[in-house]
C-alpha cells in the first residue's frame, strides 16, 4: 500500500469532482482503497432500515472519496498545497505544506 499524505482529522479542498471547492475535516481514511469520508463531501442518501437503536428512512451519509480528488488545505492561506516531509532540528519527521513552507502537524 502507498504512503497516504492524508490522515483523519486534517483539512482538506476537494479539486476536483461534483463536490470540486469544498471544504471540510477528514473523518476517516480507507487506506486499503486509497479512499477518505470528508465531513459534509459526497453526500448520499441510503434507505435505513429500522432497528433497535435507530429509526428507519432516508438518512444523508458522506460517501468515501478517492485520495486523489482531494488536496491538503494550507494553514496560512487556505489554499489547496501538496505535501512533504522534513525532519526538525528536535529529530522529528514532520508534514508541511509547500505552498508556504508551514508546518502542518505538531
Amino acid at each position: 500500500m502507498p504512503k497516504l499524505k492524508v490522515r483523519k482529522g486534517d483539512h482538506v479542498v476537494v479539486i476536483t469532482g461534483k463536490d470540486k471547492g469544498k471544504r471540510g475535516a477528514v473523518l476517516k481514511v480507507i487506506r486499503a482503497e486509497n479512499r477518505a469520508i470528508v465531513q459534509g463531501i459526497a453526500m448520499v442518501r441510503k434507505h435505513q432500515r429500522q432497528s433497535a437503536t435507530q429509526d428507519g428512512g432516508i438518512i444523508a451519509k458522506e460517501a468515501a472519496i478517492h485520495i486523489s480528488n482531494l488536496a491538503l488545505e494550507d494553514p496560512k492561506d487556505g489554499k489547496p498545497t501538496r505535501v512533504g516531509y522534513k525532519f526538525l532540528k528536535d529529530g522529528r519527521k514532520v508534514r508541511f505544506a509547500k505552498r508556504s513552507g508551514e508546518v502542518i502537524d505538531g
